[in-house]
């Protein structure tokens, strides 16, 4: 016998060796409005055909967690895929990245994607969900898994299997078709009963149950200039021939790992470079002044502010800087979140009415007395520090709310050039496993924050929901009112910080609630072949990060 401690109901029940959680959930009795799709055990993620041989604690989790959403969205890319192959046999389709509030996917038929298409593979969704087929756990040698990819014509995963380091993997079957999936699948197909396909560009658009409210699908959100970023950038990966990350890691045990860290450094170098001549042009035609640049955490906006003013100074301009958080109010001022902890990201943490009054006497030519605040003490503080648009000046003002209208609002849009800065990752684990979307902004603030002493990765991860929550709320809906999207993720990114990341994750105790991300982390950068910084220069974005920049913060 084994006990198992079921922490939604706080008790503990005994149970046979090798019960599986579907069967300990009838036991316990808690509140359950959405379905059960898995259960963190002892703070791993585990999908419900677990079998537990030793007493553990449990969670279960539904679709309102990150955890039980990922399991979700996962199976729900397993459905797609296999009702694609039983309608079109011998296509190939490919998750590519979550967008407007769903997964964009391709499909390779040989033959555009129409409508009806979507149609067919939309019905046969329907008809595997109907008939509530399990998805059915396989743990096999890798070698053999290989072989069973390579006759399928998986070579995607055959290549990430290959140099995953791996003696023993699961996959998963459904209706009799294998595929992989890095982590937990729900129990079995009657589980997806909210989702939709749509056509989306070139390809269709995969969407979700909404976070929030599980049993309605999430807006759709129209995101034209993400999704072109989004492009431009499989673009590139085409002309190196990598489309995901078995071929990078065979491109690095190559030696090419040098190749494409220069080659991700010239691209993001050129489009500084396309920006800052725009920006000059205008400059030079019109009433252009003020440059805002805004992104979420992490996601590279001092060091781009800083590559920017140097290629402004190439164009004969003279960038003057000024930042959001140097206009924070004074801490005792700031705005809490429901626990009572400071909400710092919220739009009021900044006084916007007097940044706005000083931009206004800045753009109108008068010299201004600017703050600096103290972190320390929580104080904004008046040192002396003046600024002063001369001819040929621009000021450049960066921060998390630069492009909220309410900041700039009484500025006319023409003295205006907007800037916003994400990680748009585009390549997959393979073609059914999309790489989430914020993983490399979380490792590089847990690489960062360790490196300067600030914050423990457990704490990084434990502050990182109320981080994720103010972006949705203060600073994504600006996204694509920008006149440019700057991408800052590099096709080498991960590799890179595998080895920054994985011994500072590896610090998380295993007794904590943290442990889980840190765990689904150092899994997920197992998958990369670790590639040395050695050769990631000191002007890159990345040493903001990993350290040893030449830029001083």
């Amino acid at each position: 016998m084994l006990k198992i401690y079921c922490k939604n109901t706080g008790t503990s029940k005994e149970f046979q060796e090798g019960v599986t959680l579907a069967d300990v959930l009838p036991h316990f009795d808690f509140d359950r409005p959405y379905d059960i799709l898995c259960a963190k055990v002892n703070y791993v993620a585990q999908g419900l055909k677990y079998k537990a041989y030793n007493s553990r604690d449990v969670e279960f989790l539904d679709y309102r967690s990150y955890t039980g959403r990922s399991a979700y969205c996962r199976s729900l890319c397993f459905l797609l895929s296999k009702a694609a192959h039983d309608v079109f046999p011998g296509s190939k389709i490919k998750m590519r990245r979550p967008i407007s509030k769903g997964y964009f996917c391709e499909l390779s038929k040989g033959s555009p994607v129409s409508a009806s298409d979507i149609d067919l593979i939309r019905n046969r969704m329907r008809e595997i969900v109907a008939a509530d087929s399990a998805f059915k756990r396989m743990e096999v040698r890798t070698d053999d898994a290989i072989a069973l990819f390579r006759k399928l014509g998986y070579e995607d995963k055959v290549k990430l299997l290959e140099t995953s380091g791996q003696t023993y993997i699961r996959y998963h079957t459904l209706e009799g078709s294998p595929d992989y999936y890095y982590d937990a699948l729900v129990p079995s197909s009657g589980y997806l009963k909210v989702w939709d396909l749509s056509p989306y560009e070139d390809g269709m658009l995969l969407r979700v149950p909404d976070r929030h409210a599980p049993e309605q699908l999430t807006p759709f959100e129209p995101q034209p200039k993400t999704f072109e970023v989004f492009r431009e950038n499989l673009k590139w990966n085409a002309i190196m021939n990598l489309d995901n990350v078995g071929d990078v890691n065979h491109a690095c045990e190559k030696g090419r790992a040098g190749e494409l860290i220069q080659v991700a450094e010239a691209l993001q170098e050129k489009k500084v470079v396309q920006i800052a001549e725009d920006i000059e042009k205008r400059h030079r035609s019109g009433d252009l002044r003020l440059v805002l640049i805004t992104g979420p955490s992490s996601s590279g906006k001092t060091t781009v502010t800083k590559k920017l003013s140097i290629q402004l100074m190439a164009c004969g301009l003279r960038p003057l800087s000024v930042s959001t958080d140097d206009y924070f109010v004074n801490r005792v001022d700031t705005p809490l979140l429901p626990d009572g902890s400071y909400d710092f990201d919220n739009f009021d943490t900044v006084d916007h009415a007097a940044m706005q009054a000083d931009l206004e006497r800045l753009l109108s030519g008068e010299e201004v007395k600017v703050p600096e605040y103290n972190f320390v003490t929580g104080i904004r503080e008046y040192k002396g520090k003046t600024l002063k648009l001369e001819p040929g000046s621009v000021l450049l003002v960066e921060g998390i709310h630069a492009l909220n209208p309410a900041l700039t609002d009484r500025i006319p849009d023409a003295c205006k050039f907007k800037i916003f800065i994400n990680t748009i990752v585009s390549i997959s684990l393979d073609d059914h496993n999309c790489i989430p979307t914020s993983d490399n902004r979380l490792l590089r603030r847990i690489v960062r924050d360790y490196n300067m002493g600030s914050f423990t990765a457990r704490e990084t991860i434990r502050n990182w929901p109320n981080v994720r929550r103010s972006e949705v709320k203060w600073i994504y809906p600006f996204q694509e009112t920008a006149d440019v999207l700057f991408n800052s993720a590099y096709l080498v990114e991960f590799a890179v910080m595998r080895l920054h990341a994985e011994r500072v994750l590896a610090m998380v105790p295993r007794d904590c609630p943290e442990y889980s991300e840190a765990n689904r982390l150092l899994k997920f950068l197992s998958y990369f072949t670790p590639v040395s910084d050695r050769q990631i220069p000191p002007t890159s974005l990345l040493r903001e990060f990993v350290g040893g920049s030449s830029f001083k913060y």
